[in-house]
């Protein structure tokens, strides 16, 4: 059981770099502003201020006083306190007293590239930084609650010992991570949140301050359709509260037209700009590091593409899927990004038209492979609707096309071409 909730969170936590589990692009908030969500929603946190330059962070500190500060640069991405930035500046998070020192700590942020473990080998820049109250923390947990396909809906996934990775906890000391699955219907009850409260080892008037908490974390979760609220750490002070020090949200585009408000907030900076313009043709693609292009039409069909190609010695560029309901020029915007990318030496089309009907795509490869002067090889397995009249465009197209007649077929085709 364990494993499968480990299995689960991985899969969910780094959905940003790799293929999704359920291949769809997922909109991220910045901290501040999934900080800022649970502030409007009665969820406890620090006080915080962001800043975008150097006088705003001159300005803050005359407006903004607290005993001690704690800056943290903006990203999306996690492991920021052990980062470095390209101007040699150590960690993106900081502590400090001095007023003075937040506005130099912010100006060696902005403007600058922050490398951790989990973004590009060139870092992402640093475009905000949130100032923040610090609290004294007696005490850090772990509260996460995320939509979970092995258990058909909601859990919350517990521990109490927060701060450091929960993949780590997960697998060196499984016995501190508690899993709850929660009806979708009947949701967090009282006795629920309490159980969480006290495996987090919250006590006496504590223990009522989480139950609290966590009622208020499960009714944000619901209703601005969050598939992932995850609170790391979620903490008790020395002042006797408790307080979400962090905050990382995920939603599902599918919820864009209920949550117009949260959408908004979306920046696509950080995006790579191939999954921006797929995204507006309504194609799901997702870079990866090989070398050959992927453009297949269904989820599990575009999975089993690149494990197939993996399986025969090959390394898949990308995942894209057109969906069943794509059209020519969608094809055409595909190939675009394919081609878009260095790495791609070869591309691979299986499509298996149920809904989707082949003579589109046929139509669409011959019109990309002409319009883009296609100059890599180009393996194409068709089958399904209209298969007879797909093939037909293709054979007559005059173009250098390789036929496969199954996938298998195909990917050995894709393979061996590059050797």
């Amino acid at each position: 059981m364990m494993a499968a909730v480990f299995k689960s969170l991985m899969k969910t936590k780094l959905a940003c770099h790799s293929v999704r589990a359920a291949c769809v692009r997922k909109l991220n908030l910045l901290e501040c502003q999934s900080k800022a969500l649970l502030d409007s929603n009665g969820v406890a946190i620090q006080k915080f201020r962001v800043v975008e330059n150097v006088e705003e962070a001159r300005c803050l500190t005359q407006n903004f006083k607290v005993d001690e500060y704690v800056i943290k640069a903006q990203i999306r991405a996690g492991g920021r306190g052990l980062g470095r930035f390209d101007n040699g500046f150590k960690s993106g998070v900081h502590l400090t007293k001095d007023p003075c020192d937040v506005v130099e700590i912010v100006g060696k942020m902005l403007g600058h590239r922050l490398i951790t473990k989990q973004t590009p080998k060139e870092g992402i820049l640093v475009k905000k930084v949130m100032v923040a109250e610090s609290v004294n923390i007696v005490r850090e947990t772990y509260i996460c609650i995320l939509m979970d396909r092995g258990f058909s809906g909601p859990v919350i996934i517990a521990s109490s010992a927060g701060g450091t990775d929960i993949e780590s906890v997960a697998e060196k000391t499984p016995d501190l991570i508690k899993t709850i699955p929660v009806d979708i219907m009947e949701g967090v009850t009282d006795s629920m949140a309490k159980d969480v409260a006290e495996f987090l080892l919250f006590e006496g008037n504590l223990k009522a301050k989480a139950t609290e908490q966590i009622k208020k974390l499960w009714k944000l979760f619901q209703s601005v359709d969050a598939l992932q609220m995850e609170i790391n750490p979620f903490v008790e002070t020395d002042k006797g509260d408790v307080i979400s020090v962090d905050a990382k949200l995920q939603f599902d585009d599918n919820a864009q037209f209920r949550q117009r408000d949260i959408f908004s907030l979306e920046d696509v900076s950080e995006t790579d700009p191939r999954e921006v313009e797929a995204a507006k043709a309504k194609l799901n693609y997702i870079p990866m590091s090989g070398n050959i292009g992927c453009l297949v039409n269904g989820a599990g069909l575009a999975m089993a593409t690149m494990d197939i190609i993996k399986l025969h010695g090959g390394e898949p560029a990308n995942f894209l899927d057109v969906g069943g309901g794509v059209q020519e020029d969608q094809v055409f915007k595909a190939f675009q990004i394919l081609t878009s990318d260095p790495n791609v030496k070869a591309i691979l089309v299986n499509v298996f038209g149920g809904i989707v009907n082949c003579a589109t795509i046929a139509n669409g490869i011959v019109n990309a492979s002409l319009n883009l002067k296609l100059n890599v090889p180009l393996i194409v397995r068709l089958e399904g609707t209209n298969v007879n009249e797909a093939k037909q465009i293709l054979s007559t197209s005059g173009l250098d096309i390789m036929s496969a007649s199954d996938l298998e077929e195909a990917a050995q085709k894709a393979v061996s071409c590059l050797k």
